[in-house]
Parts: structure tokens; sequence; C-alpha cells
């Protein structure tokens, strides 16, 4: 009736418990209300609203589960229940749209329409953990309003017509909704609100009931009209470890990290033409019943049916069709064996690590049902299973671990210099994530570690991590530039040339196929040797298990759901290894068909001809087997790592480009939109930080001139307009700051200097994590090492010192939770203009670049035990004392990035909005400045 701001809501109202509604329906995924439908995660919040029993449901593709919220019970607001996927039946219920916050809850309170009063405070829906300081009061600090949630604060009052009201604000996707309003609310804790709640209320009483005394009472408490402003400490400055330091005066701005997912299983895919009447209806069933469109299947319902239509199949030949031979007949069954395998496995069917593609080839001509004519039906179609590629235990301990090495080791403070500037609100953290399972997990397990949070990782994932697949997903762009990489590669492997062998140019690495073995074409048949040595012997465990399984149903009902399984065990199977099974969900049928699979595609006896783009595959199997499956006592298999590995070292560097000039321009192609978001970023850290100085600048010469103290009396003679200043400063440039910012819509929360109990308000810190797989942590690296290398850039230095290119060369793999880190670092000694007044220090670490077989000491033995490797510690990708421009920086990737006008148009991000008394100038100098156009040559002109 407003026009405030609300999610997007339907309600559902039952006259008895349970009660059947037609117009309500529930699925897997989500619930319709009269038509209106509600995906995955939504908010079920009862209608009584004295009953704070609020349930949020996550999606199968999170990984499911509810959380409940409720009101605190000690140090807990929420329990996730990974195990409830039904709604609730027994009341009437209102079912919101969920509304990401970045993990943040605000709080506004009125006291009347002109003023309002923020808090922010870790949300409920995180880990269900309470902060609360040593006066066991929940830890919140006030945040700053934008314009429009200023006006939206007033609005409710109004509407409400209640003076004195609290109500829960969303800031989602660059805009903000009000909800769950409360009446008679006060804040709780705040000894500034105390003080203006008293001058507004006491304003308010006077103009109702002595209007003529109004303009003689003083605008502030007697008692705080001399009170000494609160002494600010030192700024805090740069940690020891492996950086160094430029002068005291150096503060960090922006940290930019680019990592790989953790320890996964092997990815594995299964292809197999299918003609069986059961499996061709299933595909009409899901495409809408169109013959000559494909389907895709997800979902546990669809997987569902589809283990149901296999498992009466797997016995059986294939009906309706001769058999060209009794081997392709096997074949097919074991394929078909596979499948009901697959779907077995883990007893928990998710989108993340389970999909099924079936494409019509062949279609026949039919009568149709009702006699009338025919029909067509497809007759054959493909079916591609694609699976595996899960985050083990492993991976979700490293990615945790990590997590807490960069909260310790990332930031100034000493270990709790990050949490402090996070809980403040004077941290502004974004995780992006590409769209693979085992990514998404990964970032949410190392938030887990970051932020020091508690419990499952679903509600982590959905409430601090984003996906983009288009800027983190992907080798397309580039698929022409490396099939021709490989191709070469292919050949410098099979023809045994000696001209790319180590040492044989000052500088090896610019040499076409640098880095492969000089003996690679001898290599080949002994790893195709050793690969059917140890797939034989895990045919002959998955024979026996075989048999085993054969003495049972194929009907036996799947086990329960088991949420460790979906997102990556937290410990080892102890009771499987004991048993002398493979470790994991994976059985030895499907440990057996990884292994003939790559036995069979890695060498063609009947052509003669190897496929060298089995042997990062082959090298994958490997090392997870000897850490995960070591127990099984393969023979060969470490002989076979070990060939496997001086093989994939040269091989999968060289996919990325065969030499530097095709590995930048390769990387170029692949890293193209995160190169762009970065060099935002960069840029937006900057303006902020050139934004707040030139502010403060501006303040302490206001403190200076102001000696008769009239400007500060002229500013509280309306005590009861707290924000009417920003208000009327900001109307210019409102609608810009209320656009949605470049900054992908995440929504943006920024401490209130004033109100802040805090020593260093004007301190902040931007974190933009980007999780994704080994294809841009490769291409990446590429494009920094070798930009230099571009025509454009010709006669300038690589951003990388010449000792870390030789270290890279080095480094054959770029392992699991590898990752490239860039932080920006301001010199507040330095003039506004200067260039070195932001410097750019780049690190990168190898990840978990250890060899299964290395047990020399007490650690790696630990670690082996708990089938999980170290992660190796950041290194320098510049020399000590070296000092890299932000502008130099800029100017060398620019050229191979997407260009800004690209991206959604700057403007102030909403929580700055109060903080910048100049925000129109600011917004014309961040448009103007920014010389990132795609007309734009080398130097920016």
């Amino acid at each position: 009736m407003y026009g405030i701001p609300i999610p997007r809501y339907a309600l559902v109202n039952r006259e008895v418990p349970c009660q059947e509604l037609d117009y309500f329906v529930e699925e897997e995924d989500f619930v319709e209300v009269h038509g209106n439908r509600f995906w995955k995660p939504f908010v079920e919040k009862p209608v009584d609203g004295d009953d704070h029993s609020i349930m949020i449901y996550y999606p199968s593709s999170a990984g499911g589960g509810m959380k409940e919220l409720f009101r605190k019970v000690g140090n807990r607001s929420s329990e996730f229940h990974p195990e409830v996927r039904r709604v609730r039946r027994e009341g009437s219920y209102i079912y919101e749209e969920f509304m990401p916050t970045g993990g943040t809850d605000v709080k506004v309170y009125t006291v009347g329409p002109e003023y309002a009063h923020a808090e922010a405070r870790k949300s409920p829906v995180v880990d269900g953990v309470v902060m609360r300081n040593p006066d066991g009061k929940e830890v919140r600090y006030p945040v700053l309003l934008t314009p429009t949630e200023k006006q939206m604060a007033r609005d409710v009052c109004l509407a409400f017509r209640q003076a004195v009201c609290g109500f829960d604000l969303l800031r989602c996707e660059g805009r903000s909704y009000v909800c769950d309003v409360n009446g008679w609310s006060f804040v709780k804790n705040s000894h500034k609100y105390y003080d203006d709640a008293a001058c507004v209320l006491r304003k308010m009483f006077i103009d109702a009931k002595a209007p003529h005394l109004s303009s003689t009472i003083p605008p502030t408490l007697p008692w705080k009209v001399n009170e000494p402003l609160q002494p600010s400490e030192g700024l805090t400055r740069q940690g020891s470890g492996i950086i160094g330091t430029f002068g005291q005066s150096e503060e960090l701005r922006c940290v930019i990290t680019i990592i790989r997912h953790g320890d996964r299983t092997p990815k594995q895919k299964v292809k197999l033409k299918v003609t069986e009447e059961k499996l061709l209806n299933l595909m009409l069933k899901y495409n809408g019943g169109r013959p000559r469109s494909e389907t895709k299947l997800k979902s546990a319902v669809q997987l569902q049916d589809l283990l149901d239509a296999t498992r009466m199949l797997v016995p059986r030949t294939r009906p309706g069709r001769e058999s060209d031979s009794e081997a392709e007949d096997l074949e097919h069954a074991e394929k078909l064996r596979q499948v009901k395998a697959v779907l077995e496995e883990g007893g928990h069917f998710s989108g993340i690590y389970r999909k099924v593609q079936l494409k019509p080839l062949k279609w026949v001509k039919v009568p149709k049902s009702n006699g009338e004519g025919e029909e067509e039906r497809p007759a054959e179609a493909l079916m591609v299973l694609k699976y595996g590629g899960v985050l083990t235990h492993a991976g979700r301990k490293q990615a945790e671990e990590l997590g807490r090495y960069f909260r310790n080791n990332m930031y100034p403070g000493e270990g709790t210099g990050l949490l402090r500037l996070h809980s403040t609100y004077r941290h502004d953290l974004k995780i992006y994530s590409s769209d693979e399972g085992r990514v998404q997990m990964s970032a949410a397990a190392f938030a887990k570690g970051l932020l020091d949070l508690e419990g499952q990782l679903t509600p982590i994932l959905v409430s601090l991590v984003s996906k983009d697949s288009s800027m983190l997903d992907g080798l397309d762009n580039a698929s022409i530039e490396m099939e021709e990489a490989k191709a070469r590669l292919n050949e410098i492997i099979t023809s045994g040339a000696k001209n790319h062998t180590n040492g044989s140019s000052d500088v090896p690495w610019m040499t076409d196929g640098g880095g492969l073995p000089s003996n690679a074409s001898e290599l080949l048949p002994k790893l195709v040797k050793l690969t059917k040595k140890v797939t034989e012997q895990v045919r002959l465990l998955a024979k026996d298990e075989d048999e085993n399984l054969s003495e049972t149903s194929s009907f036996d009902v799947i086990p329960p759901y088991d949420q460790a399984k979906a997102l990556g065990k937290t410990n080892i199977d102890v009771d499987r290894i004991a048993a002398g099974l493979p470790c994991g969900s994976e059985g030895f049928l499907l440990m057996f068909a990884r292994w003939r699979k790559l036995e069979r595609d890695l060498y063609n006896e009947r052509k003669d001809r190897f496929d060298i783009t089995q042997i990062p595959d082959v090298y994958d199997s490997c090392k997870y087997d000897l850490l995960h499956n070591a127990h099984l006592n393969l023979e060969g298999l470490d002989e076979l790592f070990k060939v496997a590995q001086l093989l994939a070292d040269g091989v999968i560097p060289n996919e990325y480009g065969i030499n530097p000039k095709q590995k930048l321009k390769i990387g170029s192609k692949i890293a193209r939109r995160l190169l762009g978001k970065i060099l935002i970023d960069l840029r937006n850290t900057r303006e902020e930080a050139i934004s707040v100085a030139e502010l403060k600048s501006n303040q302490d010469q206001d403190s200076v001139s102001a000696k008769s103290g009239k400007e500060d009396a002229d500013y509280h003679s309306k005590p009861h307009n707290k924000n009417e200043d920003t208000r009327r400063s900001s109307t210019t440039s409102e609608k810009s700051m209320d656009q949605d910012d470049d900054d992908d819509k995440e929504p943006q929360y920024r401490l209130d200097p004033k109100y802040a109990n805090v020593k260093t308000p004007e301190r902040h810190v931007r974190t933009r994590l980007y999780f994704t797989s080994e294809s841009h942590i490769h291409s990446l690296m590429n494009v920094l090492r070798y930009c230099n290398l571009d025509d454009s850039l010709l006669g300038e230095d690589s951003l990388v010192c010449d000792n870390a290119l030789e270290r890279l060369y080095r480094t054959k793999e770029l392992d699991y939770m590898s990752y490239i880190v860039l932080r920006m670092f301001e010199n507040t000694e330095v003039a506004l203009e200067d260039p070195k007044r932001f410097r750019i220090e780049m690190t990168f670490s190898r990840g978990a670049d250890l060899s299964p077989l290395e047990k020399n000491d007490s650690e790696a033995t630990s670690l082996h035990q708990e089938h999980t490797l170290p992660i190796n510690g950041p290194e320098r990708l510049q020399e000590v004392g070296s000092y890299l421009t932000l502008e130099k920086m800029e100017k060398m990737i620019r050229p191979f990035a997407m260009p800004a006008e690209d991206f959604p148009p700057p403007s102030t991000p909403q929580g700055f909005s109060g903080y910048f008394s100049k925000s129109a100038l600011v917004l014309e100098r961040l448009v103007n400045l920014w010389p990132f156009h795609k007309h734009a040559n080398a130097n920016g002109k």
C-alpha cells in the first residue's frame, strides 16, 4: 500500500493442521502457491507473529537440508537439519524468497519519522553462533544507511503510525527490502543512541504540549556539550612475515585471491548408446515429449527414475536389436551396470555430483495412440553420465586450513586483525565460485576457516558464496588454440624430438614444449604397461565384489541419505579401510571402470596410437589412489605414479600453450573476464581510498577553521533530523548511489564512524576471493608472467621477476588449493597524485604440490594417515624491495582484460553514501578518471 519494498511472498492458510490445499504444490526444489513458484532456498514463517520458529530450506544443488531459526538460546540462534527436505503442514505459513545478504542482518530503529539508527550483526543463517561481548551482550555495530533506506524508515514509521519501532533491512543485489516490523523497539547498549532518542522524544513532547518553548530548549543534552572527543588509535601497520615493509605509513587496502579447489575424486564420464524403451520413454518424459530434443537429468526425482529403469535393464541383454558381436553386448551391459553403481553410490542424489544427458540419435514413425496417423519417436539415444570430481574429506580440510592461514597471515593485527575488521564492518568481503560443486564447497570451507565459523557447509555456501560461471568456468573461448597446442604437443612427444630439452637455452621456458622430459616418447610404452598392470589387479577385486552383489536383489533399498558424502567427508572411512574397501563411496566396480577406461583410452593397440591427453587423467588417478587407497597395496602403482608424474609435469602446463606467446594468448582468452573484474576491484579500492583521504583532509581543515563553534551549533540545530544533512548533500547523486554497483550487485555494509565505539572507524579493507579450477589458475599466471610479450607492451619488463620465472618453470603443477594473491597497499605519506601512493604485491602458492610417496618426516606420515597433503606457503613473484605501482599493473594487464564498459556501470557502493559528503563529485571523478575503454591503447589514451 505504501510502496515500501518487501521480499516476494505468498500465504498458505490452513483451517486445520495438515489440511490439503489444491493451490499448494511441493516438489523437490520448490513450492508453488496459487501458481506463484518459490525455488529453494526459500523462507517459511509461521503466520502467528509470536511463533519465532522460522525455517530456511536449501536446494539439492547445495546439499539440501533445512535451517531452523529461533530466539537465542545461549550462544545459538539457529540449527541446521540436513535430513529435512519437506516443508511443514501443521499450520499456516508465509513463504518468502530467500534474500542473500552476505551473512549480515541490519536492524533499523526509528524514533519518530525523522530519525533512524541502524545496526548490523552476523546473520543467524550463516552458522547460528551468536557473537557476544565480554558482558554477554550480542555484538552489533552501527552502520550507515543510504538515502533510499532512510526514506524507507520514514515510510515504515508513518505507515504503521508507530513513532518508535524497529524492522529488519535486507540488502540484496543492490536493493533493500523491509521485513519483520516490530512496534516499540529500542536499541540496546548504545549510549549515543540513548542520547539521540532522549533529544528527539523531548522535542516531540515539547512540540506537542509547549510549542512556544521549543526554540528555547538546547538541541543537545547539557552534559554532552563539552564532552571530549574519543582519542583515535594509530593505524595498524603491516605485519611481519614473507612481505617486506615500505615505511610505517603503509596501509593494507585490498586483498584479491584466486584459488583452485581442494582435493577431489577423479572426474569420470560414461558414454553409451541406448535403444531400451524404458530409457527412451524417460527422455521423452523430461523433455516435454519432443522426440528430437535432448534432456538433462539432475534432480533426485529424475535420477531415481533413471535408477529404477536401469535396475530392470542391467541383468538383461539389449532387447529389440541384433548385436554386432557378443563382446559388444557385454560392454553395453557393463556400462549399464556402471550407471547403476554410480546412481547408487553414496545413497544421495545431487546435481552437484551426478548429471545425465540423453540425446536422440535415430527416430522411427509409429502409429499414434488414437489410431489417427503416425508420430515420430526416438529409436536410439546417446546417454552421457558425468560423475566424480567430488570434494574429499581431505579437500574440505585443506580449504578450511587455508582459510585459517589467510586469517592469521594475510591481514595486519597478528591473527585477530581480520576478525576484528570483519565484525566491525570495516572489511568488505565477497566470495565468488564457479558452478562446479567441488569449487563451491571449497569456497564454503575456506570461508568457514577464514571467518572462524562453525557447523555445516550448506548454509555458509548459500549465505556467503556467489556463483559466477561466466567468469570462473569454461574453456570455450580458447578451445581452438588449446587443440592446436595439444596437437603440437603430441607431435613433439611422439616424434621423440630433443630440441625441447631442459637447459637448451638460458631461458628454457621460451622453447616449444619447455618442461617435457627428453625421453617422453620412451616413457609412453612404460606408462601403458604399468596402467594395464594396475587395471588387472583392480579387475580381480571388482570381480569378487560383483559376485557378492549378484547374490543380493538388484532392487535393494538405497542406503539412507548421508550429508557428509554429499558435501565432502570430514573424516576418513575407517571401517571401509579396515574391511579392505576403497576409501570414500567408490566401490571396486567403479574403481575398475575408472582404470579400465584409462587403459583403453591411453593406447589404441589396433592403430598403435597413444593419446597424450589421457596422461593428466592417469596421473590424477595414480595420485588419488596413492593418497586414499594405499591400503589396497596395488603393485606397481608407485612406479606408475613416478612415470605419469614425469609426463604430466610436461604435458599439463603445455596444454595451455606450447610456448610463452601461445600461453599468453590462451590465458587472456580464458581469464579475460576475471582479469577485467580484478582491475575493477583495484580501481574501486583506489577511488574509495582517495575519497576517504580527501574527506578526512577536508574535515581536518574545517576543525581548524571552526573557532567559534557556530558550525557545530548549526549542525545540531535539528537533533531529531539526524540524517537531514546527509540527505540534503546526497540529493544530486542519490539516483546514482542507489543504482546497482559495479561489484555484481553485492550488498555492502559500512561502519558509521559517529556512533561506532571503534578507535579507527575510517580503516577499511576490501577482500575478493575467486574460487575456480586449474585452467583459470594456469591462465591467470600465464598472463601475469608473459604479458610483456604482447606487441603493445614490447620493451616493458615482466610483472614477474626473473627469479620467480625460473621458479615457476620448475613448478610443474599448480595443485589443489594453489592460489595467486594480489595485495594492494596505500602509502598515506605520499601525495594522492603520486603513482607510488598505491603499491601491488604479488605472491603465489603451488598448493598441495607434494608427492604422496614422500614420507620423510613425522608431519608427512601423520598427514598420510589422514589421507591429505599440506599446502605450500606463498612465494614471491617480485624481487625483495621492488615496487610495483597500481598504474604499472593496470597498464600491463589492461590489453588482456574485459573492458569496464562490458561490466555494470560504476557507482558509489550503497554503504558509503552517508560517509562521503561530496558523493556527486566522487562519482563524477570515478567515471572520468578511469581510462578503460574498448578502443584504448596500451597507454590508456
